[in-house]
């Protein structure tokens, strides 16, 4: 039996990255996926990538900073499907400076780090979980429990560099899980969160409106070569978004009807195991360190 068969999930950022390919994967397991993104071309593209491989979606332009809209979304899941049992709160951005350099982006000291930067951040990251967490309960409570998932970061346990608005969002993902998962249990409603480290698609970082990738980072670089990548476990092929939309999949099915309050790191592959200090043999395999 598909392990999500009867299910309504609403996924927010789902048109493009994780979301897009969680929504596939819970509507090839028997969900019926809300598909939200705050682009409507985006959306309405995965919903035909779901409804061409026999699922059924519906799109939901919305903005996870506005409650109305959020509160628009749930009403579409019941009105359309029924019911609610599955919200996950993955829309994310990323704060500028640090990572983005990689891509050309403006690179940034945090003393020179916008408020108005700071306030969107934490409006997308956080406020928009909440805001997904306070509108799915009713639901949630009516149809006798569900899930909540929230969508963390590797950077809420570890450092990364120039980030730390984003961090400092991620971070609070993970005691709001913590927390709700205490006080939402009484009604059957399970919280938790994925932490990804790899394996996450390079749009995240674009300009919003680019072209949608489909793949992770490790992906779109090219041959992949285990012995070069920063990641301890070593496999004959790179992480990919499906390798994180499964532990999702898992923590929203009843294979997960014990878990709750925990954010997971997702194709982590032993990275988050390490010291902070560099050894010779990291050195070796690593020379940029």
């Amino acid at each position: 039996m598909a392990r999500l068969n009867g299910k309504v999930a609403v996924i927010t950022g789902a048109g493009s990255g994780l979301g897009r390919q969680a929504a596939q994967m819970f509507a090839a397991e028997g969900a019926k996926v809300v598909v939200m993104d705050i682009l409507g071309d985006r959306a309405e593209g995965t919903v035909k990538l779901v409804t061409e491989q026999g699922g059924e979606a519906v799109s939901v332009e919305a903005d996870t900073t506005v409650e109305a809209d959020v509160a628009r979304t749930v009403d579409t899941a019941v009105r359309r499907f029924g019911k609610l049992d599955i919200m996950w709160a993955n829309a994310g951005i990323v704060s500028r400076g640090g990572v983005p350099s990689v891509l050309g982006g403006e690179q940034l000291a945090f003393e020179d780090f916008p408020l108005e930067d700071w306030n969107n951040v934490l409006a997308v990251n956080l406020t928009g979980s909440f805001l997904c967490a306070k509108h799915a309960v009713p639901a949630l409570r009516a149809n006798g429990g569900g899930v909540i998932l929230m969508t963390s970061s590797a950077s809420s346990f570890v450092a990364y560099h120039s980030i730390a608005p984003y961090s400092a969002t991620k971070a609070g993902i993970n005691g709001m899980v913590r927390a709700l998962s205490l006080d939402l249990g009484k009604y059957g409603i399970r919280v938790n969160a994925i932490a990804p480290t790899h394996g996450m698609s390079p749009n995240f970082l674009m300009e919003q409106g680019a072209p949608v990738v489909g793949q992770s980072y490790e992906e779109v670089q090219g041959a992949w070569d285990p012995s070069v990548s920063p990641i301890p476990l070593k496999l004959d092929r790179p992480p990919s978004l499906t390798d994180n939309a499964n532990a999702a999949l898992f923590l929203v099915s009843d294979e997960a009807a014990y878990i709750s309050g925990l954010t997971l790191p997702t194709t982590d592959g032993g990275t988050l195991a390490r010291v902070a200090m560099q050894f010779p043999e990291d050195m070796a395999s690593h020379p940029s360190g």
